[in-house]
This record gives structure tokens, C-alpha cells and sequence, in this order.
């Protein structure tokens, strides 16, 4: 009994240890969120909004995230970013992956003279729009975060004025101090059917 006992706390200790290894992790105060909030558009059509609550200046941003409907095979074709929290970033991209129903959504503040930073606060980053690649109504969308290759997972970068003391260029040993896994939380928009009388 003790030994088969033993051997269940060491396998479920094993499988456990990636978990707790990825965990969210948050330099500058409590962890931040990322939401993935679903929608239906109509029957061949949906939205998932990408929002984000932080609590520290951001200057970078991973979103890989995985998208299913059961059976039907389904798309990101589109990305809209205007309105959004990051819509005076420099790079702000969007690529979406058929064969495996992923898309990644990477966002850079700077890419040379600008000074953008995504400052403390909350709100909608960018909305992707799903579409059914085979005409078939998508019954229901089922959005989480994913690591797609070549090793994108969801990840955000601090700015570097944050660190003590400031510099210009960040040294090797302290840039893991930048790096940010914030929470990740899906939520499906409750679909109210329309009364009739």
C-alpha cells in the first residue's frame, strides 16, 4: 500500500512540475490578465476581444491562442487593432495558421526613434475576426493561449525604466526581470435567445 501510495505522489508530482514551472509570473506587482472574450456575430461569424489588464508600462506583447469549434473548420482572417490599446505601436501583427486553427498576435511598442509604452490600466488590445472555412454555422468557439512555433507563447515585456537602476540597454542577467506571464482567462459571451410573444 505504501509503495503503489508513493508512486501516485511521484507520478502526480512529475506531471505536475510543468504546470508550476509556467506559472504566471509578475515582477512589478500583482499578476496581470489577459482576456479572451467570444462572441457570436451570427451563424458563420465570431469575435474574440483581446483585453488587458496591467499595472506596470508594457512596451511588448505575445497572444498565440488556439481556437476550435468541434468538427467545423474554422479561420482568423482578420484582426482589427484601431480603437485599441496598442493602436500607436509600431508592430502590431497578426498571423493566423489554418492547419492547426491558431493564430498569433504580436504587438512591439518601438521599432526605432518612437517612444510608445502601453502604460498601467485596462482595455480592449485588438478583436479577431473567426469565420467557418467550410459554410457550416459554428455552434460554439472555444478560444485558449497555445505556445505555436517557433516557441511564441503568451508572454509580456515590461518597460526597462521600471528596473532599479534605469539604463539604456539592459543587461543579459536582468532581462528575465522584464519578462511578464501574465493570467490568461477565456470567457464565451452568453448567446440570450430573443423572447417572442
Amino acid at each position: 500500500m505504501k509503495l503503489t501510495l508513493m508512486t501516485v505522489i511521484c507520478a502526480v508530482t512529475a506531471l505536475l512540475t510543468p504546470m508550476f514551472a509556467s506559472a504566471q509570473v509578475d515582477h512589478f506587482g500583482v499578476v496581470d490578465t489577459i482576456y479572451a472574450d467570444v462572441a457570436k456575430l451570427d451563424d458563420f461569424n465570431w469575435t474574440i476581444t483581446v483585453s488587458y489588464t496591467n499595472d506596470q508600462s508594457v512596451v511588448g506583447l505575445s497572444v498565440p491562442l488556439k481556437m476550435t469549434a468541434g468538427l467545423n473548420r474554422i479561420i482568423a482572417d482578420s484582426a482589427v487593432y484601431t480603437g485599441g490599446r496598442v493602436e500607436k505601436f509600431s508592430y502590431k501583427g497578426f498571423r493566423a495558421d489554418t492547419a492547426i486553427q491558431c493564430v498569433m498576435l504580436g504587438m512591439i511598442a518601438n521599432l526605432g526613434p518612437t517612444q510608445n509604452i502601453l502604460p498601467s490600466g485596462n482595455g480592449r488590445l485588438v478583436t479577431v475576426f473567426v469565420s467557418s472555412v467550410e459554410n457550416k454555422p459554428i455552434e460554439k468557439l472555444v478560444v485558449d493561449t497555445a505556445t505555436l512555433h517557433p516557441n511564441n507563447s503568451l508572454l509580456v515585456i515590461a518597460d526597462r525604466s521600471q528596473l532599479e537602476p534605469e539604463a539604456d540597454t539592459v543587461p543579459v542577467h536582468m532581462s528575465k526581470k522584464l519578462e511578464i506571464i501574465p493570467a490568461f482567462v477565456a470567457r464565451q459571451e452568453e448567446v440570450v435567445a430573443a423572447e417572442t410573444d
